[in-house]
């Protein structure tokens, strides 16, 4: 039976992180691409995606979606954009 797992064990970390980088841009194209034409539960996936890979990779990188959390918490809140 064959194992399930893909991962090489040898595979070099800075390409690993390489690899995870990219795969963190294209998971933030993707989730824009949906938002913009309103598959919220697509821009949902990818944008959870994008939080792993930014956790995991240890990127630090600001998250681009914050703005729209912060957009909705304000309308719920009466507060006009």
């Amino acid at each position: 039976m064959e194992k399930q797992c893909k991962l090489k064990p040898e595979i070099d970390p800075k390409i690993l992180k390489e690899e995870l980088e990219k795969a963190l841009d294209e998971a933030e194209k993707k989730a824009h691409e949906n938002l913009a034409i309103y598959k919220f539960n697509n821009f949902g996936y990818w944008a959870s995606i994008w939080v792993h890979l930014n956790r995991i990779g240890q990127f630090h990188r600001p998250n681009p979606f914050s703005s729209y959390v912060n957009l909705a918490k304000n309308l719920r809140k009466g507060v006009k954009a």
